[in-house]
């Protein structure tokens, strides 16, 4: 059994009424995987606008798996103390991982930030030495649309995301670049510009199950019409 652990930040754990990216993933796992599988972590809520905390279990069904990684204000520089924890206590064999905007937007520069990259990963494979990762770079955001010195850092780390990604990547324990969808629009696909609606949500799943589908031939190609 395949053992999937979504891990990221607000985009990834969602607020209180959402289904979340994960569900769309979920939903297109069970569609279309052909074999068993279980989203893990170590978390349950969504985040609650109203009381500024993670306490929320309004999902939008109440029947997903919600298991996952994240949280509203994290980034990679809280979950690399976190992930080697997480990964044997969930016994994870597939992370799915969206983080950076917080870090560049209030901790680290580019290249600390790749740094930060660079632990998480170790940490994680010291838990699992076989253990597949699918990272998402930086998606589109209204911050970098307006502010071109934050842009600049943006592009930066995500140029030296690729870069770590295939420095990184080994036969026995993969890592895999997810490539956003190219329509992905923050004026049609965020609610403020930054967090994903419905269409939002199918388009970052796309990005990781387009990734896994044409590298390892897990899946299929993602239809978002059928999840």
């Amino acid at each position: 059994m395949l053992r999937f652990m979504p891990v990221g930040d607000s985009m990834t754990i969602g607020s209180a009424g959402e289904h979340t990216w994960r569900y769309r993933m979920w939903q297109h796992l069970r569609a279309t995987h052909g074999g068993p599988f279980k989203i893990v972590g170590p978390r349950v809520t969504l985040y609650d606008k109203a009381t500024d905390s993670p306490d929320s279990y309004e999902y939008a069904d109440p029947e997903f798996p919600r298991a996952h990684l994240a949280g509203w204000g994290e980034g990679w520089l809280h979950m690399a103390p976190l992930i080697r924890g997480c990964v044997r206590e969930q016994r994870a064999d597939v992370l799915l991982v969206s983080l950076g905007l917080i870090d560049l937007g209030f901790y680290t520069n580019a290249v600390q930030t790749a740094a930060n990259v660079r632990l998480f990963v170790e940490e994680a494979r010291a838990a699992n030495p076989r253990l597949r990762m699918v990272l998402l770079p930086v998606i589109p955001n209204v911050r970098a649309r307006d502010d071109a010195p934050f842009a600049a850092e943006v592009c930066a780390f995500n140029e030296l995301l690729a870069k770590t990604a295939a420095d990184l990547d080994e036969p026995r324990s993969p890592i895999l670049l997810a490539t956003p969808p190219a329509s992905y629009d923050i004026d049609f696909d965020t609610y403020d510009g930054t967090h994903p609606n419905a269409s939002g949500e199918h388009k970052i799943a796309e990005g990781f199950a387009e990734a896994m589908h044409q590298a390892w031939d897990l899946g299929e190609p993602y239809r978002a019409a059928s999840v």
